[in-house]
């Protein structure tokens, strides 16, 4: 692991960084725009391992991209 710089708060040993784990994409480019533009998250699917978001450009509504995240902790379905 690099070492921390100066005036930086160091994680503790063994747990990784929260502000890691996940990230969100603010722009995205758009073919139709043919440009990088914003984007808009949206939840499209519960999955029993993670969630499916899609993103879409905020200007024209086209689909740019997508990401799954994976949930952190164990989920128990009831039959």
């Amino acid at each position: 692991m690099p070492p921390v710089p100066p005036g930086w708060p160091a994680a503790p040993a063994g747990q990784p960084q929260e502000q890691f784990r996940s990230f969100k994409a603010s722009a995205l480019y758009c073919p139709k725009c043919r440009e990088a533009t914003p984007v808009r998250e949206r939840l499209l699917l519960v999955l029993p391992d993670g969630n499916l978001y899609d993103y879409r450009c905020a200007r024209c509504g086209t689909s740019t991209g997508s990401k799954t995240e994976k949930n952190m902790k164990d989920i128990r379905l009831i039959y």
